[in-house]
């Protein structure tokens, strides 16, 4: 790659203009993504114009935005030579990374992956803290994943445990979560146990599928390799040499908190991931993973990760739309207390005189 000095334009504002002469066509094709896509992401991301002509990308804006960008597409360059595709998620997630993290490379997160098992895609880190989220699984028998929707939490726990799995490092995976409703009631499901733990266990199931395959996910449970169960079903077991994910933690009381972590046997891993942003309990009631993680904080073995919105790996409006909710946290925190006081001061209290049955 050939790249040609900042230009300064005579103008009053400051703007700018580089050009890169990139000499890997193919490396240059998957960089430019399908019909430009990924230019146009990465234009959008510093706020600069970015036009090609043949191997020549020149970009043109401020001045500072333009070495932003230049610096960016050089990265993202080095990782399309290193034979790594670029989808447009990965170039808006790039943009992200290295605008919040001076002196980081790229490439060496695209290198950090998770081998799951032949015939399997791998899968890497694709920011610093998911990054140290997977060091930390490789380290530590107890880890915390705290952080917004989209982060990768559960998503690289199972790809971790399945690893592990593959390896022959543990025996069996054990999925759970808190069969919590989100903000409604959904009454009596129908069917049978299964049937009806099923919509709760559904994300879990998802990323299950997604990296291994429906039809291996569902043989593996059928031998109970892989055994996916409500949080309430651990208590009285002993889990050892298992892989344990404990998923939406955060609606778990503290005494199923404490229950899910004394269940660890031998050789046993366990990786608690939540949302501290998005607690389902009733209002009464205290999350048992944000006590967990306050009471663990000094315990050797035992890791904390938390992300924030630039690890989202979804469509880039959710990081948008967790900043927009965190600026408005504390005025939407006093409107919901204003609301369940005002549905207190409309119930009756113990010493209020009760209305008399209807009697046929």
């Amino acid at each position: 790659m050939v790249r040609s000095e900042l230009t300064l334009v005579d103008d009053p504002a400051g703007m700018g203009r580089i050009s890169l002469d990139l000499d890997d066509a193919s490396a240059l094709r998957e960089l430019a993504g399908e019909l430009g896509r990924n230019l146009k992401i990465l234009g959008r991301a510093y706020s600069v114009q970015i036009s090609q002509r043949g191997q020549v990308l020149t970009l043109f804006g401020h001045a500072a935005l333009v070495r932003q960008a230049a610096d960016a597409l050089a990265q993202l360059y080095d990782v399309a030579r290193a034979g790594f595709p670029l989808s447009g998620v990965d170039v808006d997630q790039a943009c992200r990374v290295l605008r919040g993290n001076e002196g980081v490379r790229l490439v060496d997160l695209f290198r950090d992956v998770v081998k799951i098992g032949a015939g399997r895609k791998d899968v890497h880190p694709r920011s610093v803290r998911q990054r140290a989220y997977i060091q930390a699984i490789r380290d530590h028998d107890l880890v915390f994943g705290l952080g917004p929707a989209g982060t990768g939490k559960t998503y690289l726990a199972m790809a971790m445990a399945l690893a592990a799995l593959f390896r022959q490092d543990v025996r069996r995976i054990i999925l759970c979560r808190p069969a919590v409703e989100a903000g409604e009631k959904l009454g009596f499901l129908p069917g049978d146990m299964a049937e009806k733990i099923n919509p709760y266990l559904r994300p879990l199931y998802d990323a299950l599928h997604d990296l291994l395959g429906a039809e291996r996910s569902q043989r593996l449970m059928h031998k109970e390799v892989i055994e996916v169960a409500p949080l309430a079903f651990m208590r009285g077991r002993t889990l050892s040499d298992a892989f344990v994910i404990l998923d939406e933690a955060q609606n778990t009381t503290p005494e199923q908190m404490k229950m899910l972590l004394t269940r660890t046997g031998m050789n046993s891993q366990v990786v608690v991931t939540g949302d501290p942003s998005q607690v389902d309990l009733d209002g009464r009631q205290c999350s048992g993973l944000e006590q967990a993680v306050r009471i663990l904080s000094d315990v050797d073995g035992i890791a904390t990760v938390r992300f924030t919105e630039a690890d989202v790996v979804r469509h880039p409006l959710v990081s948008s739309i967790i900043l927009a909710y965190d600026r408005h946290a504390p005025r939407v925190g006093r409107d919901a207390d204003s609301a369940r006081a005002r549905q207190l001061a409309r119930s009756p209290g113990p010493d209020s005189p009760q209305e008399a049955p209807d009697v046929d």
